[in-house]
């Protein structure tokens, strides 16, 4: 595994981050996940990734990493990061969801006590609500790090002016915005303008989620829909309607590429954002551990010529 340092800090993330968004909740098979948080350990993956609301059900796979981490990897805690976040719904009321000082310091505390962990390495606002100010929910992240409780903070998902507000009160309080995660793929290409450059600008870390754009970046839809998938069933963020045949023809295209490349489209994918230079880690998530070891794969080749990526431009223009 290679490391990158993250923005301006001391902070190395392996270049591949394992996400728990999805598969390790109570409706997921508590050994396969055992298995993959393990084999990611053991193939340099040091960063796991959370959130209050993951699972399903809500916190399950908080509360599954920690039972996994106790009987796993509790005497490797120095050499693991664990990041969490807040700011989506978790329970009902009006306090289980928003960017509130007193949603996230609950949050936190809550999440804390479903790993079993003291700290937390990384912990983020997990959106802007559109009515929180920004000072309010910066504060609550500063007074985690000054208690202990977290020692890296991060924003994700914030718009770029409000992102810009919230890097700023952080620097002015000597407690830095170390992170900034977002969605970044071949199909969703606006952080190169919107937030890439005011991270360059204030040395803040990029980590990118949904890397193969919820599945469309794979072999799965090379032929159709298949029956009985999540698409079909409207169960996920991709969604019937956004399969035209003109996103389809652009995955095939994309294929035809990746096989040039003696790689699939899903490890072309993973390399195309890791060769991006403003990327620290990429955030993959994973149904088990053949799926893990594929996606590791991608660390083989991130090299693309320049007429692969002028390619790759001209398959995704409009």
């Amino acid at each position: 595994m290679e490391y990158n340092f993250c923005g301006n800090s001391g902070l190395q993330l392996p270049k591949i981050s394992l996400g728990l968004w999805h598969n390790f909740g109570d409706t997921d098979r508590f050994d396969e996940a055992t298995r993959m948080i393990c084999t990611a350990f053991d193939n340099g993956i040091t960063h796991f990734d959370l959130a209050n609301n993951y699972g399903p059900p809500p916190g399950s796979a908080e509360i599954n990493f920690g039972k996994i981490f106790a009987a796993q990897l509790k005497a490797h805690r120095d050499e693991i990061l664990v990041a969490s976040k807040a700011g989506y719904r978790m329970w009902n009321g009006p306090y289980g969801d928003g960017s509130s000082r007193k949603n996230l310091m609950a949050s936190l505390d809550q999440s804390l006590r479903r790993t079993g962990l003291d700290y937390f390495d990384i912990f983020y606002s997990h959106r802007y609500d559109g009515v929180t100010p920004v000072e309010e929910t910066m504060q609550a992240l500063i007074d985690m790090v000054r208690q202990g409780k977290a020692l890296y903070v991060g924003i994700s998902n914030y718009p770029r002016e409000k992102a810009r507000q919230a890097c700023q009160y952080l620097e002015n309080q000597n407690v830095r915005c170390l992170l900034y995660q977002g969605k970044y793929n071949l199909f969703e290409r606006s952080p190169e303008q919107e937030t890439f450059p005011l991270n360059r600008e204030k040395g803040v870390g990029y980590i990118a989620f949904s890397p193969l754009a919820q599945g469309l970046l794979t072999n799965r839809y090379l032929h159709g829909i298949p029956a009985g998938s999540r698409v079909r069933k409207g169960s996920g963020f991709l969604l019937e309607e956004h399969l035209t045949p003109a996103v389809l023809e652009k995955v095939r295209r994309l294929n035809e590429l990746a096989e040039k490349r003696s790689q699939s489209l899903a490890e072309m994918s993973l390399a195309w954002v890791l060769n991006n230079p403003n990327v620290t880690s990429v955030i993959v998530g994973t149904s088990s551990v053949p799926q893990l070891r594929d996606n590791l794969k991608a660390l083989e080749n991130t090299h693309f010529t320049p007429a692969e990526l002028q390619q790759i431009n001209e398959i995704l223009s409009p």
